[in-house]
């Protein structure tokens, strides 16, 4: 199948899915008006005098007045108290294929009920999600969607997880935090897709009540963060290092932008890193750029600097590198780092084979770490 091909087939597939679920949503859920935001009080911040407080959930710390907002634009001082505006108000849920998060080494083959609000603690300008990120919740229909009816639509889907993702869940953190609980209270998995812009407190709760997360992982240098994303790098790397260290199981992107954040050394640096901090079995997928949001004059990134990256983190020692956003591509599969062999074989998000029987390679009963039940 050619890649056109396959990415028309899976995105009349996607908008069919989201067509149903919109009409389900609709049927269960009433879509609330674009005032009817919620008024629950935030975690992680501190009241100031003059009714002022400070932020503590991300590294940006905000320091607010009375009626103003933080960066993320969803969390609101009123009266020197903070609260969040998008607890239980989602503005998008959809079923997608967990490869999609990308996760390569937590259930295959499952869907994974995803969700998200509007908002974020940063400003990439290669933002693929950007309609709902970089808006205030104002601006985006949105609908009640509790902890509990979450969970509750996971069941009735059939999914065995939930995916915080599509926006930056570090800003709806108490949605997210609740739903968890509710979650595992059903025996559901609980994914989260991040940029890793977290304070070290706040994240130290929450792997206490997910299963996986997988930080985005946006350059490896400050220079990058500085100019493309307007963040900090250094908050990033403390994140991925508590959560490797940690026993929930991470995942990291690197997306590849032309001529901005491809070069071998840096990708070198970046791999020597991972192998120093956490170790080889972290999976890290280098996905390929497509122009987007604010970045549309570069192309899209060339395979073979995909694979000059790939082979770069290998030759460090790293055993699960992966190759993003090129269906077909031999860099997707997971190979046996004992055998060499084919263990899970992927074309896009769809799986063709597993050669896994509880967590063993089939072929010389290597362990292969992830969550694979």
């Amino acid at each position: 199948m050619k890649r056109r091909r396959f990415l028309q087939t899976t995105a009349g597939a996607g908008l069919a899915l989201r067509a149903n679920l919109g009409t389900a949503l609709q049927n269960l859920y009433a879509f609330g008006q674009t005032a009817n935001l919620s008024h629950v009080e935030a975690r992680y911040y501190k009241k100031l005098p003059d009714r002022e407080i400070e932020c503590l959930l991300c590294p940006r710390k905000c320091k607010l007045g009375d009626k103003e907002r933080g960066y993320c634009g969803v969390r609101q001082n009123d009266g020197g108290t903070y609260y969040t505006l998008v607890y239980g108000k989602a503005c998008t849920m959809n079923v997608d294929p967990i490869e999609k998060k990308p996760f390569f080494h937590v259930l295959p083959q499952t869907q994974a009920l995803s969700i998200a609000t509007a908002g974020c603690n940063v400003n990439c300008k290669f933002c693929q999600n950007w309609e709902i990120s970089q808006v205030r919740p104002e601006q985006v229909n949105h609908f009640d969607l509790p902890p509990q009816a979450v969970a509750e639509a996971a069941l009735k889907y059939r999914c065995p997880s939930i995916a915080y993702t599509y926006s930056e869940p570090v800003v709806y953190y108490e949605y997210m935090y609740d739903t968890s609980i509710e979650a595992r209270r059903k025996g559901l998995r609980n994914v989260v897709v991040t940029g890793g812009h977290i304070s070290p407190e706040p994240l130290e709760a929450l792997i206490k009540v997910v299963d996986a997360i997988k930080v985005d992982l946006k350059a490896f240098n400050q220079d990058f963060y500085t100019a493309y994303v307007r963040g900090e790098l250094q908050p990033v790397l403390d994140a991925i290092r508590m959560i490797g260290r940690s026993k929930r199981w991470l995942e990291i992107v690197y997306l590849v932008i032309p001529t901005l954040n491809d070069d071998p050394g840096q990708a070198r640096k970046m791999a020597q890193w991972i192998l120093k901090e956490i170790g080889p079995d972290t999976p890290l997928h280098f996905s390929q750029f497509h122009p987007m949001y604010l970045i549309k004059n570069l192309p899209p990134t060339p395979v073979s600097t995909l694979e000059k990256l790939r082979q770069t983190a290998i030759q460090e020692g790293l055993h699960y590198v992966y190759l993003g956003n090129v269906p077909g591509h031999e860099g997707e599969n997971t190979y046996c780092p004992s055998c060499k062999k084919i263990i899970i074989q992927r074309f896009g998000f769809e799986i063709k084979r597993i050669e896994l029987k509880g967590g063993l390679c089939k072929f010389c009963q290597t362990r292969i770490p992830g969550i694979w039940s």
